[in-house]
């Protein structure tokens, strides 16, 4: 059987690494949910034939249906597995790259049920297909349900046709195509699914005018349009983005999309990529704020990474309405500012340029933090995998950086991890880390801490300490398997102690656990399976402070870093239970509460979270990465201000 990989954009032939979401471990082999998995067609191996070659001929059990018929009422096809022939239709897009070749073909005589699709892929294979957009044609295949990235992804299907051949009707090339179904507010349901208790939802009927992904499957393979629609999600280097065909579903003063809730998922969100010759075409490089202004549309596809995404045959002209980097403002003398920064992957093998772009992050946008919580510090060799768990290559790098852009002359301090038992990218060993300026802050160094003792909150002199500064927190829990353990630090602002816990929680996308089931799968509600770890890990981190605010209920934490989920989920409810923790986030207007982009969704995984002992503390997320085509990390970093 032919291997097949998802479709993507001409200028990725190879499997995508994702964000993200997915961001989601830290190695991203698809953030969407993130489940590698290898797609097989289990078909019969495809045999293209040109434009002008004769349909295979009728057998006993052929049939001859139109799209409508294929499609049928649900997600899955009545006819799957049969072979139909002379399926007639209009060419509409061609997918002449990559290892998913093919054509979308059109019925241009629809039925009247709204449910039923009058769009299909044609599947080749490596072969070009040899048809042009506006070929009439009668096609004859096998009716196969194709799941991208396998159907343990928990994605939804894409009816196809295998094994093709065609003929055509004596239609002209370059003939008319039946006209685009115009995506907006009034068209596009806003409720997202039908809740079916988390089971499959591919053999309901489709009700389009009720929920938003019925209403895209209803119009699989179809032309679809949107126009002057806003970008909510920036060019990926996939040549793809995401733009809303409802500017008014919760939008973000910046112009984005914003996630606030497990129900509000912004079905108006729509992926975008190209058919056009990249050469010729170029793919916008577009940030969110931005518009596709006038007309885009071609035929709507669904694939792994993402869900629904219209492959664009007309791309509409780019807008760019220069969306600025923000710059925080400098703490104050008696104020100590405390950051949290997911740099993304770095090691000595990132290009150079990251590295300065990072330092003048720090020290412009974050106008140089006093302690600056880092994830996503990876060994001195960087992915290869040769058992180094060193970093110390990789900070220097990064604190030389900072003191050329003009900051200040940061230390650090890290504890390496065991050799490929923190998860992240295979080989990396990310781990997170302090920086902190010595001219204006100390560190209490306690020996002892390593990468398998659990440090400890012990009394002394009636105050509370570390056994270990630095150290890691249950460092031996299950709970952090293939994960990140948090590292406890103990810091001196203007004679006061200040506790401060770098995190970085396990990743939704799983890592070498379960990942989430994807938000536009056919799964509803979806699955959250790497949920739990996350609330476990997030008891620990609570217990933690519970334990210093034993002592001193006065005690100054701040906990910052990735922690892999939403200000409303069940594991920041967790870290705040029992008023260990607070969010200062929350003083933010609801809509400003993000520094994260996945899918077209602007959302929350980094926080900066203190103890009541923090006083009230102004909070500021800085917007310079991940609303940004051009970005040096796929997180924004944030900051919180402590007074003294």
């Amino acid at each position: 059987m032919p291997s097949r990989s998802p479709s993507r954009s001409s200028s990725h032939p190879g499997p995508r690494p994702s964000s993200h979401p997915s961001s989601r471990s830290s190695w991203r082999p698809g953030r969407a949910a993130a489940l590698v998995v290898a797609a097989v067609c289990a078909t019969l191996p495809a045999l293209p034939a040109s434009a002008a070659a004769p349909a295979a001929s009728s057998s006993p059990t052929a049939r001859a249906p139109r799209i409508h018929d294929i499609q049928g009422t649900t997600r899955l096809s009545p006819l799957a597995g049969e072979r139909v022939t002379d399926v007639p239709g209009v060419v509409t897009g061609v997918r002449d790259f990559g290892q998913a070749r093919g054509f979308w073909l059109q019925d241009p005589h629809p039925d009247r049920n709204a449910a039923t699709s009058e769009g299909l892929f044609v599947f080749t294979g490596k072969e070009s297909p040899g048809v042009a957009v506006g070929d009439g044609l009668r096609v004859s295949g096998r009716v196969t349900e194709f799941y991208p990235g396998g159907k343990e992804a928990g994605g939804q299907s894409v009816t196809e046709l295998t094994g093709a051949s065609w003929k055509t009707d004596g239609t002209r090339r370059g003939g008319g195509l039946p006209a685009a179904f115009r995506l907006t507010p009034r068209s596009v349901p806003e409720a997202y699914a039908p809740d079916a208790g988390g089971g499959s939802i591919e053999n309901r009927a489709l009700r389009p005018g009720r929920y938003a992904l019925d209403r895209y499957e209803s119009l699989e393979g179809m032309r679809v349009s949107v126009h002057d629609a806003g970008v909510t999600g920036p060019t990926s280097r996939y040549h793809d983005l995401w733009v809303t065909t409802d500017p008014g579903q919760n939008p973000t003063p910046r112009g984005g999309t914003l996630y606030g809730g497990y129900e509000d998922q912004n079905g108006a969100r729509m992926k975008v990529s190209s058919l056009l010759p990249l050469d010729e075409h170029p793919f916008p490089q577009a940030d969110v704020g931005d518009e596709l202004d006038g007309t885009t549309a071609g035929p709507l596809d669904y694939e792994q990474f993402g869900g629904y995404t219209l492959r664009a045959t007309t791309l509409g002209t780019h807008r760019d309405n220069h969306l600025e980097r923000e710059r925080t403002r400098k703490q104050r003398r008696d104020e100590l500012a405390v950051a949290t920064y997911n740099v993304e992957n770095l090691s000595p093998r990132s290009d150079p340029a990251k590295f300065a772009r990072l330092a003048e992050g720090l020290v412009s946008n974050l106008s140089s933090p006093d302690i600056v919580t880092v994830e996503e510090v990876q060994d001195d060799t960087g992915p290869d995998d040769d058992g180094t768990v060193g970093a110390r290559k990789t900070l220097t790098m990064l604190t030389d950086a900072v003191e050329k852009a003009g900051g200040p002359s940061y230390a650090w301090r890290q504890i390496d991890p065991v050799d490929q038992a923190d998860g992240g990218q295979p080989g990396g060993n990310i781990r997170v880390a302090f920086l902190y300026n010595p001219e204006r802050v100390s560190f209490t160094d306690r020996p002892g801490g390593d990468s398998t003792t659990p440090v400890k909150v012990v009394e002394k002199g009636g105050k509370p300490a570390l056994s270990a500064s630095p150290g890691r927190i249950a460092s031996q829990d299950p709970a952090w398997k293939a994960s990140r353990k948090p590292l406890a630090g103990e810091f001196r602002f203007r004679g006061r102690t200040v506790f401060v816990v770098a995190n970085h929680f396990s990743s939704k996308g799983g890592g070498d656990l379960d990942g989430d089931q994807p938000m536009e799968g056919r799964f509803q509600p979806p699955a959250r399976h790497s949920e739990p770890q996350r609330v476990e890990q997030a008891k620990l981190l609570n217990a933690f402070v519970r334990d210093i605010r034993a002592v001193d209920s006065r005690a100054v934490v701040v906990a910052g870093g990735d922690f892999n989920d939403f200000p409303f989920s069940p594991t920041l409810k967790t870290l705040r239970s029992g008023h260990a923790l607070t969010s200062p986030m929350n003083q933010l207007p609801g809509d400003e509460r993000y520094g994260y982009v996945f899918n077209g969704n602007s959302q929350t995984l980094d926080h900066l979270l203190t103890s009541p002992g923090a006083g009230r503390p102004d909070y500021d997320i800085v917007h310079i990465n991940a609303e940004f085509a051009d970005q040096t990390s796929d997180h924004d970093p944030s900051v919180v201000r402590l007074p003294r």
